[in-house]
């Protein structure tokens, strides 16, 4: 067993991190007590890291366990890039203070990009969540985890991309999964695995690269790389325009009758360049309760 310690410059509200994971049924965390667990994969190797929260969003402190000793400084470094402690919130808070959307952002200071714990997890959810409500994605994404993935301690690791692509459409449809999407999920891990489509690359492409590229696997729009680029990448500049949340939120912001189309939203975003993904997620955040 391993602790550590670390102090993050500038704020962090790691409070929403655990709404943000909370959405999910899967994930281990406990908001009270300001702790998540972590399933992370070293090759075929898999460590579970606990994260817990012992500072304020101003003054924001962790306390990172783990189990092996000689893997901590890897397991560490996965910790810092899911989380991007690296990056000061605090410039980002002054540029916003300049914008339109300044009554947000003192209302929400300190809102961090909340990345999945994978790339290639948060590009199966997002293609399973696509077009379809939250509470239906989250039953298809648990069911699908259960099915195929593994259970450690109380810990779900997602299913690997040679799991996946091993699998037929009718497990997926079985699970109730329409045929289309359970071909868009295995097609996809097909290609990852059969090294046909390479994540770790796509990660050191500009976003236009990455749009460009993924766009053309089928079952993949805008939208969802859109979504990848953030929640997988950490990317800080995107704006998911035709999201519904976005819209719904600028029209309650906005005090609007109706929501605002998805062209008006990308012409608003021109002032929130270069933090864009920033403002997507404190604009979704003042509707999440």
């Amino acid at each position: 067993m391993w602790t550590k310690e670390i102090k993050v410059n500038g704020m962090f509200d790691f409070d929403y991190t655990l709404l943000r994971f909370s959405f999910d049924p899967l994930v281990d965390l406990n908001r009270e007590e300001r702790w998540v667990r972590i399933p992370l994969r070293l090759g075929t190797e898999k460590h579970i890291v606990k994260v817990r929260a012992i500072g304020t969003p101003y003054e924001p402190v962790f306390e990172i366990q783990g189990n092996d000793e000689a893997k901590k400084d890897k397991l560490m470094a996965f910790i810092n890039d899911i989380f991007l402690w690296d990056r000061d919130l605090r410039p980002i808070q002054q540029f916003f203070q300049k914008t339109k959307l300044a009554p947000l952002f003192e209302q929400y200071p300190g809102t961090p990009i909340v990345k999945d714990f994978h790339p290639f997890d948060c590009l199966m959810k997002t293609i399973i969540h696509q077009q379809l409500n939250m509470k239906f994605a989250y039953t298809l994404t648990t069911r699908y985890i259960q099915n195929f993935g593994e259970e450690i301690n109380g810990v779900w690791f997602q299913p690997t991309p040679e799991k996946v692509a091993s699998l037929d459409y009718d497990a997926l449809r079985e699970l109730q999964f329409s045929q289309r999407k359970a071909e868009y999920v295995i097609d996809t891990a097909r290609k990852i695995a059969d090294g046909k489509l390479d994540l770790q690359k796509l990660s050191g492409l500009p976003d236009e690269d990455v749009l460009n590229i993924l766009t053309k696997v089928r079952g993949v729009g805008p939208w969802t790389v859109e979504n990848w680029l953030m929640f997988g990448l950490g990317r800080e500049n995107l704006l998911p325009a035709a999201d519904i949340g976005i819209q719904n939120a600028l029209k309650k912001f906005l005090g609007k009758d109706k929501k605002p189309h998805k062209d008006d939203i990308y012409q608003m975003g021109e002032e929130w360049s270069p933090y864009r993904s920033y403002a997507s997620l404190t604009l979704w955040r003042s509707i999440e309760g």
